[in-house]
C-alpha cells in the first residue's frame, strides 16, 4: 500500500533536487547511525598493475574495443585516506574504485568530523530504510516437471520470435561470451536439470552474494534462476529457453526479496566492479528502482547511483541490458525505473506473445529528459526453469535476459564491436526501426540482421501512401494488393504528456509485481496433453500486421503515437491543424516506413497545404504513373500502382471530384 500526498511529494522533490550527488531520496528517517557516501579527494601516489588485478578476459575486452587498459577509475582508493575514514566511523560497508568513494555507517557527529578531513571531497547522507514497506510477494509456486504442449509452444516461440533458427544455422550460441546476472537469488540453479550443461562444462565461473558478503547465491529467491534460464536454460527434450546456452556466467546476488534499500544500489555497483574485473562482456540486470526511492522526474539516467554505475560499466566496454520495469499499469508511476533510464543502458520492454504488442504491465518511456525508452522489446510472458520444474511467468525481468542472450549471439558474430556499437546495431536490427514509440521502442530485434545474410534492407515497394484530403487532412491509404483487410484503433495510445496504459488483458496483468519481484504462475494445462513428441518442431505463426504511426517534434520527442489493426485500405486521417512547426509524421506498415519531414510538416501546419509537399518531390507519386493523375490530369496525391476504386474518390472528396489541383 502506498500513501500519496501531493504536498509531501512536492516538498521532498524540492529537497531531493537540491542534493547534487548520489543519494536522492523522498523521505528522511535519521537513526542514531546512518549510511553515508563519502567521496575522497584524489588518488595521488597510488600504484596499480592491471595485469595482476584484472582477469585476462577483462584486458582482452578492453583491447578489442580500443579502450585504455586502465584509467584513474580503475585505481584503488588511497590506503591512507581509507584508514582515516575507517578510524572515524562505526563501520565501512563498501569501497568503490570507480567513484573513489566509501560507503559507511556513522553518527551525525562522526559525519561532521569527516567533512573536516582534508582527504574528503564530499559526504552525503543516504537513508537506508524504505519509505514504505515493499510489496510482499507470496511464496513462489514450485514448478512442475511436466511441460504441456501450450507451454512447450511458448518456450519455442520466446526464442523463435527473435530468430533463434538464424542464430543456430550460423552456429551462434553465446560461446566465448561472459554474462553476469544481478538478481535476488538463484535458488535451485545449482541442481536444476535445465542447467546441467552449464555445470558439466564448468561455465558458472563465479558467484557472490554482495549483501551477505558470501560466495553462496543459491538461496534468497528463485527469480535469478528463472532469469538465467531465459538466457541458457534447456528443456529435457532439448528445446532452448534462451539464445546463449554456451555462454559463461557469473551470478551476483545484489537484491533483497522483501525490502528495497539504498544498500542494494551499492551492491549493484560492487557487483559491476567485480564483473568488470572478471572480464564480463554483458550484464543482465532484471532489477529496477522506482517510487519507493525516487520520483519520475528523477529518471534521467544521472540521479541514481545505479544508473551512474551502469554508465561506468559501459565505459569499460560492458553491454548493460536492463528490464524496463513492470509499472505500465500503475497510474502513479507508469514509466521506466533506474538503471533502465541510463542513456547507454539497453532497456527491454515486454511484448504480449498473443498479439506481439506491448504487454500491459511493461513500463513506458520516455525518460524524464525525454529520451527514447524502452530501446527494444521481447516476450514479456515466458516459460522458465524454477525449483521443481518449469513455470510460466510474466515480467520484463524475462524479456531482458532473452535480449541479453540475443546480444551475446550478435557479439559472438563480430567480437570487434564496441559495447555501444553493439547497442546501436541491436536497435537497428529491430523490426520497426527506424520507427519508434514509447511502448515498443524500436521493436523486436531480428537475428537475421546479424547472420551471414547480413542486414536486411527494407522492401523497395512502399505498402501505403500519404494522400491529401482537401487541404485539411492527411490520409494514409494501403496500396492495392497489400492489405485488403475500417482500421480498428488498438488500445495503445500516448502523447508526450500523458501515457495511457493499454487495456489488453488488463485484468490478468494488473497484479504483476515490480521488476525483480515477479511471481510465478503454474504451467498452462492442456488436460492430458503433455510435451510434443521428440523431434517435433512447433510452428511459429506469422505476427499480425499492424500500422504504427507517430508525430514527433523537432527534438524527436513524440507528441502522439498509436497502433492500428488494419482492416481496410483507408487506415488513418491526421488533421493538419494538429501538426506544429517542426513536427515529423512517421508511419510504419509491413516493413515500409514513410515520413513527412519537419519542414514539410511545418508547411502543412502553417496552412500552405499539401501542394508544396507534392511539388518538392517528397511523395511516392511518380508523374504519369500516379493513378489519380491519369484520371484527373494533375498531380494530386502520392497514389500509384493500379487503378483506384470509386471508394477512394468517395474517401477523398475535393480531389478529382472538384478538380482541385495541389
Amino acid at each position: 500500500m502506498r500513501i500519496h500526498f501531493s504536498f509531501v511529494r512536492a516538498f521532498f522533490l524540492l529537497l531531493s533536487l537540491g542534493l547534487s550527488g548520489v543519494c536522492h531520496v523522498a523521505y528522511a528517517a535519521p537513526p542514531s547511525t546512518g549510511r553515508y557516501w563519502v567521496v575522497l579527494r584524489d588518488k595521488a601516489g597510488v600504484r596499480f598493475n592491471p595485469a595482476t588485478y584484472f582477469a585476462p578476459q577483462a584486458l582482452a575486452r578492453r583491447q578489442r574495443q580500443q579502450l585504455p587498459l586502465l584509467d584513474s577509475t580503475d585505481f584503488p582508493v588511497r590506503p591512507d585516506y581509507l584508514r582515516q575514514v575507517q578510524a572515524g566511523v562505526d563501520s565501512v560497508a563498501f569501497v568503490s574504485r570507480w567513484f573513489n568513494a566509501v560507503s559507511c555507517r556513522a553518527t551525525p557527529a562522526q559525519a561532521a568530523a569527516l567533512r573536516r578531513l582534508p582527504c574528503v571531497r564530499s559526504i552525503e547522507r543516504c537513508p537506508d530504510a524504505p519509505m514504505l514497506p515493499a510489496a510482499q510477494p507470496g511464496a513462489p509456486e514450485r514448478g512442475t516437471p511436466e511441460v504441456s504442449a501450450a507451454d512447450h509452444q511458448l518456450a519455442f516461440s520466446q526464442t523463435a520470435s527473435l530468430g533463434a533458427a538464424d542464430f543456430r544455422r550460423a552456429k551462434l550460441d553465446g560461446r566465448g561470451l561472459r554474462i553476469a546476472i544481478f538478481d535476488v537469488g538463484f535458488s535451485g540453479a545449482d541442481q536444476h536439470a535445465a542447467f546441467q550443461h552449464l555445470r558439466t562444462g564448468k561455465r558458472i565461473l563465479a558467484t557472490y552474494d554482495f549483501l551477505k558478503k558470501l560466495p553462496y547465491v543459491y538461496a534468497g529467491g528463485s527469480h535469478g534462476t528463472e532469469v538465467l534460464s531465459c538466457i541458457a536454460g534447456i528443456l529435457p527434450d532439448g528445446t532452448a529457453l534462451g539464445l546463449a546456452p554456451e555462454a559463461e556466467f557469473l551470478l551476483a546476488r545484489t537484491e533483497q526479496l522483501h525490502r528495497e534499500q539504498f544498500a542494494e544500489e551499492e551492491a549493484w555497483l560492487a557487483a559491476a566492479e567485480w564483473a568488470d574485473r572478471q572480464g564480463v562482456d554483458i550484464i543482465n540486470s532484471s532489477l529496477g528502482y522506482t517510487s519507493r526511492r525516487y520520483f519520475p522526474e528523477q529518471m534521467n539516467g544521472r540521479n541514481s547511483l545505479v544508473a551512474r554505475a551502469a554508465a561506468m560499466a559501459v565505459r569499460k566496454g560492458i553491454l548493460v541490458v536492463n528490464a524496463a520495469g513492470n509499472d505500465g499499469l500503475d497510474p502513479e508511476w507508469r514509466t521506466i525505473g533506474t538503471p533502465a533510464d541510463g542513456d547507454s543502458v539497453l532497456a527491454v520492454g515486454g511484448l504480449d506473445p498473443d498479439n506481439y504488442l506491448h504487454i500491459g504491465f511493461s513500463s513506458y518511456g520516455p525518460t524524464a529528459d525525454r529520451r527514447l525508452k524502452p530501446n527494444v522489446t521481447a516476450y514479456g510472458t515466458v516459460l522458465a526453469a524454477a525449483p521443481g520444474g518449469y513455470v510460466r511467468t510474466q515480467g520484463t525481468s524475462f524479456a531482458s535476459p532473452l535480449m541479453a542472450g540475443f546480444a551475446a549471439c550478435a557479439w559472438q558474430q563480430n567480437r570487434n564491436l564496441t559495447a555501444m556499437q553493439l547497442f546501436e546495431k541491436l536497435q537497428a536490427s529491430a523490426n520497426l526501426y527506424p520507427y519508434y514509440d514509447y511502448a515498443h521502442g524500436y521493436g523486436m530485434p531480428r537475428a537475421s540482421w546479424f547472420t551471414a545474410d547480413g542486414p536486411k534492407k527494407p522492401p523497395t515497394a512502399a505498402t501505403f501512401d500519404f494522400v491529401a484530403q482537401a487541404d485539411s487532412m492527411l490520409a494514409v491509404i494501403i496500396r492495392p494488393g497489400v492489405g485488403q483487410v475500417a482500421a480498428r484503433a488498438l488500445p495503445l495510445y500516448s502523447d508526450s504528456v500523458d501515457v495511457k496504459a493499454p487495456s489488453i488483458s488488463k485484468d490478468k496483468l494488473a497484479a504483476v509485481p515490480a521488476v525483480g519481484r515477479e511471481e510465478l504462475a503454474p504451467p498452462v494445462s492442456d488436460g492430458a496433453e503433455k510435451s510434443p513428441p521428440a523431434g517435433a518442431t512447433p510452428a511459429l505463426p506469422d505476427p499480425p500486421s499492424y500500422l504504427y504511426w507517430h508525430v514527433s517534434d523537432r527534438r524527436g520527442v513524440l507528441r502522439t503515437y498509436e497502433v492500428l489493426d488494419v482492416k481496410q485500405r483507408a487506415v488513418l486521417q491526421i488533421p493538419l491543424r494538429n501538426l506544429h512547426a517542426g513536427d515529423t509524421v512517421q508511419v510504419h506498415y509491413r516493413g515500409s516506413l514513410l515520413l513527412i519531414p519537419p519542414n514539410e510538416a511545418s508547411a502543412l501546419a502553417d496552412g500552405r497545404g499539401l501542394r508544396d509537399y507534392v511539388a518538392q518531390g517528397h511523395t511516392c507519386c511518380s508523374g504519369p504513373k500516379c493513378a489519380v493523375a491519369r484520371q484527373c490530369g494533375r498531380r494530386y496525391a502520392p497514389l500509384q500502382h493500379g487503378p483506384q476504386s470509386d471508394f477512394l474518390h468517395s474517401f477523398l472528396p475535393g480531389l478529382c471530384g472538384r478538380g482541385r489541383q495541389i
